[in-house]
């Protein structure tokens, strides 16, 4: 006999150091210490960009992959928000390695995926649409609301395209954190799902010469997967790229001036 485990337990949550006040809990869980170790190595691996002498001219293998990682972003940041956008760089390098830290580390056997909880992207999604939302009106103040007004739209369907412009503003609240949790939670359960195929057939005896199957099919996955980390992670950051650049740029509102002056 032996106990068939659902492909939906490795996203459970377990408490590792209870910590209770009252109807609120604060225990340290699994998914706080993948957070932490996160952290940490998000931290460390800094230091080998940081200006104090540890680089080498001719770079090794660490040094190429890291230096790798800042020009994309950089170069990312650049194209989707401009050479004044490039203060934004920290902040944005530093979402898209923690993301990245996050899936990736998921795939270790035995760990546990950060980033296949709603609430966790949500919560990153949450805290870059209200920092654009911030930063649209340091630099536009109520004229950041011409967003919602596109041009050359006939005055008798203005209140419809407000509306739609006014619901799509919010979209990207959820859907960024949709996109992220979705697919790699997907990815996951496809993977136990074969596993658990695999370890049903060698245990079965007389299929044992069949195993070789799906354990191809599996290990074309882990490659898989290890792409959507990376795709994911990218995705995520590049949607905020361009949704602070639309809220930076202050969308319409060349249209907004001219309607005030009409």
């Amino acid at each position: 006999m032996y106990m068939v485990h659902s492909p939906l337990e490795q996203f459970e949550i377990v408490s590792l150091i209870g910590l209770r006040f009252s109807s609120f809990d604060f225990s340290f869980t699994n998914s706080s210490l993948l957070i932490v170790v996160c952290f940490f190595v998000l931290f460390f691996s800094s230091q080998l960009i940081a200006a104090n002498g540890n680089g080498y001219i001719v770079p090794n293998r660490i040094q190429n992959i890291v230096e790798g990682l800042y020009k994309f972003i950089s170069n990312m940041v650049f194209e989707n928000l401009g050479k004044s956008g490039q203060i934004y760089f920290p902040f944005i390098f530093t979402l898209f390695i923690f993301l990245l830290l996050c899936n990736l580390l998921g795939l270790v056997p035995y760990s546990f995926t950060v980033t296949s909880h709603f609430i966790v992207t949500f919560t990153l999604s949450f805290v870059v649409w209200v920092g654009k939302l911030f930063l649209g009106f340091q630099k536009h103040g109520i004229r950041l609301f011409a967003l919602l007004l596109p041009g050359g739209v006939p005055v008798a369907i203005i209140p419809f395209f407000v509306a739609v412009e006014f619901l799509s503003f919010f979209i990207p609240l959820v859907a960024l954190g949709v996109r992220l949790f979705a697919n790699i939670m997907a990815g996951h359960i496809l993977l136990k799902v074969i596993a658990g195929f695999c370890w049903t057939i060698i245990i079965s005896g007389s299929l044992f010469i069949a195993h070789f199957i799906p354990i191809s099919v599996l290990f074309l996955l882990l490659f898989l997967e290890t792409a959507v980390a990376f795709i994911q992670a990218y995705v995520f950051t590049m949607l905020a790229c361009l949704i602070t650049g639309d809220c930076l740029r202050g969308g319409h509102l060349l249209f907004f001036s001219f309607v005030a002056q009409w």
